[in-house]
């Protein structure tokens, strides 16, 4: 026992000093193995600030201190008075009025954007116009079309880019990602799953995000269907290529408070105004995949009793993988030919590419921020690395990355708005993902080809 457990306590207990870089033909797939360094290769400490303290700041700001090596310099929120009472909550030594004012601070090489949607695109891209690098919440921006400007100035300005698509920074998701990587669950031909929460049940909880000005024309899909989304392909190594979509506003009339409250922050009894709904708390979603593997999904933010229940399942010709959130210790591995089973998270039993997700021995249940944690800690692996693309971890979406995750988004607006029609996805930045898009009168888009870029 205590011989099992000497090496995952020998690497955890001290700051981790593996860059965490996949290198070499198998990098794309997570399978590459890590290269490590001496822990004189990274004293040099990285100044970074927070623009938009809400409720997943702390959750940005708790990463960045795990880490031991970067330095929290200042916080920057809608106005003087407002931010230095949450530096004082979050122990930040300097606040900001103004995010300009904290992204001309030299001490400052990264910027976390952690505003609403709305301002992602104006704070994103004068950090970008600075040269300082960007860790961005996510959506990316509030349309494409903003996207697309924050991909194209990030990767013209040769800064490092990130959207904190968290779950994947999970060892057990690396683990199903190698697994599907290395066809150990054969073909892929379905994919399905959902993400469900609660949160919104209650008619008397209000959020910015259901504010078409500041979340954007999308809410829930928008939200977490970007998560599940994100997650599909990365675990896979597919691409959604096009979709059909069903969307319904539940909750129509909701009662909002004369202040704007944090997510997840529930309501206060205090006298509240009546607010009609125009975005989606509750979607379904049919997908086809650039391999041919279909799939569907599931996504609602007023369901009774669902958390943050995202599940995901990929069915493969010999296999089954299923991931629960919830239960993130643990991988379902379904078999035909021989019993399933469910696997542990177990850093001596995970390969390489999965175990230096692992913080803790086997038992030690790790939860939502370790997985973030781990996701900003590639982030800033990779900016030591200088953005170099062969150095670039596993974990990491860029913007380039969620620029995509925004298409498949709007096809889904897109697809509703048609009436609940097979909408492909376009991104500018994907050619080699040209799909012939014959729908056939039945209206099932059941003819379509995944070819080269000019082929």
């Amino acid at each position: 026992m205590y011989e099992r457990m000497a090496r995952p306590l020998s690497i955890r207990l001290w700051p981790r000093v593996s860059l965490g870089l996949n290198t070499g033909p198998e990098a794309s797939a997570g399978t590459g193995l890590q290269e490590t360094v001496s822990m004189g290769e990274r004293k040099r400490r990285i100044g970074m600030g927070l623009v938009g303290p809400g409720f997943v700041a702390a959750h940005h700001l708790d990463a960045v201190r795990r880490l031991g090596d970067v330095d929290v310099i200042a916080i920057a929120g809608s106005s003087q008075a407002a931010t230095d009472r949450k530096a004082a909550d979050l122990h930040v030594d300097k606040a900001y009025g103004s995010y300009q004012d904290l992204i001309d601070n030299p001490d400052i090489e990264v910027v976390h954007n952690t505003t609403p949607n709305y301002l992602h695109l104006d704070v994103s891209m004068a950090a970008i116009k600075a040269g300082k690098h960007v860790i961005s919440d996510k959506p990316l921006a509030m349309t494409y079309a903003e996207c697309s400007m924050l991909r194209d100035a990030a990767q013209a300005a040769g800064v490092v880019n990130v959207v904190t698509f968290n779950y994947r920074g999970n060892p057990l998701v690396q683990h199903a990602r190698r697994m599907a990587a290395e066809n150990d669950i054969g073909q892929l031909f379905f994919l399905h799953g959902r993400y469900l929460q609660d949160w919104m049940a209650d008619d008397h909880v209000y959020s910015w995000r259901l504010d078409k000005k500041k979340g954007g024309s999308s809410s829930a899909l928008a939200d977490i269907g970007s998560h599940w989304c994100d997650l599909a392909q990365h675990i896979s190594g597919l691409k959604i290529v096009a979709v059909l979509a069903e969307m319904t506003t539940v909750v129509k009339t909701r009662y909002a408070p004369a202040v704007p409250r944090e997510a997840f922050s529930g309501k206060d009894g205090k006298v509240m105004d009546p607010v009609e709904i125009g975005s989606e708390d509750l979607a379904s979603v049919l997908l086809r995949f650039n391999s041919g593997a279909t799939g569907c999904l599931s996504v609602g933010q007023i369901t009774p009793g669902h958390k943050n229940d995202l599940e995901i399942e990929l069915n493969g010709r010999t296999g089954s993988l299923r991931w629960n959130q919830e239960n993130q210790n643990e991988l379902w591995i379904g078999r035909y030919d021989r019993p399933n089973s469910v696997m542990a998270r177990d850093p001596s039993q995970l390969p390489d590419g999965a175990r230096r997700y692992a913080q803790l021995p086997a038992g030690h249940n790790e939860g939502w921020s370790d997985a973030f944690r781990n996701v900003i800690d590639d982030a800033y692996s990779w900016i030591r690395a200088e953005g170099d693309t062969d150095a670039r971890p596993a974990t990491i979406c860029t913007f380039a990355d969620a620029c995509q995750i925004c298409a498949v988004v709007e096809a889904m607006l897109l697809s509703h708005q048609a009436g609940g029609v097979w909408q492909m996805v376009v991104d500018e930045a994907s050619p080699s993902l040209k799909i012939r898009s014959t729908v056939p009168e039945n209206g099932l888009l059941s003819e379509y080809v995944a070819t080269k870029a000019g082929s």
